[in-house]
């Protein structure tokens, strides 16, 4: 999935984002890049489980203890929290990766519950953003099951993964977005071009421009 490897897309979209912001949202991108990098290095579902069982109580225990030596619970328990989002909320974006875990199949119900468990980071950061009257569910799950059918293997499974994704993309990019919840909506227009059968490579003129007018108008 997803890898925090140096993107200009990414840091285009956090300097989008208002300042007061910017940094918890990359706290939640930073804790949905290290739940993707587990699933990729993880092969057996038992351990698989066991890791993800740790980061539910690791982020469950944000809300009454200080956070442990691990930099992406510093960065949540420093920029997320003291915007009133709760670490115990966050526990939902780790169910949503535990699908990939505990479902030997992916079938379309299975791909609706990883997508919803895991566009609750958009709820989570529109929040810290300011974003007011946005569509942040549809875009949030559009977003995770884009992101999974660009990662899937069995053309199948990619496909139905995109028949899922692209009428949510479609609902939440035919709205106007807020000032504040722009960084969010341009991360829904990325998913959506990434579903086109000609999607351009990151960091595309195409691509920055439709940030660019994104970003000018909320469209």
């Amino acid at each position: 999935m997803t890898g925090v490897v140096e993107d200009p897309e990414r840091n285009l979209i956090l300097a989008y984002a208002p300042a007061q912001g910017r940094a918890g949202l990359a706290a939640l991108l930073a804790l949905d890049d290290a739940l993707a990098k587990l699933l990729r290095t993880t092969r057996e579902p038992a351990l698989g489980q066991m890791r993800l069982a740790w980061w539910r109580e690791a982020l469950e225990k944000l809300d009454h203890a200080p956070a442990p030596a691990e930099p992406v619970l510093k960065g949540l328990e420093a920029e997320v929290l003291r915007h009133g989002v709760t670490g115990a909320s966050l526990v939902q974006i780790v169910h949503g990766w535990e699908v990939m875990v505990e479902e030997e199949e992916l079938n379309p119900e299975a791909m609706r519950r990883f997508g919803e468990g895991r566009g609750q980071l958009f709820a989570a950061a529109g929040v810290l953003l300011g974003s007011t009257g946005d569509p942040l569910a549809a875009a949030g799950q559009g977003w995770a099951l884009a992101d999974l059918a660009g990662n899937l293997e069995a053309d199948a499974e990619r496909a139905m993964a995109r028949d899922l994704a692209s009428p949510l993309l479609g609902v939440a990019l035919a709205a106007r977005w807020s000032r504040g919840g722009r960084a969010l909506g341009a991360l829904a227009h990325l998913a959506r071009l990434d579903l086109s059968d000609d999607a351009k490579s990151a960091g595309a003129p195409s691509r920055v421009g439709r940030l660019l007018w994104h970003r000018l108008t909320g469209r």
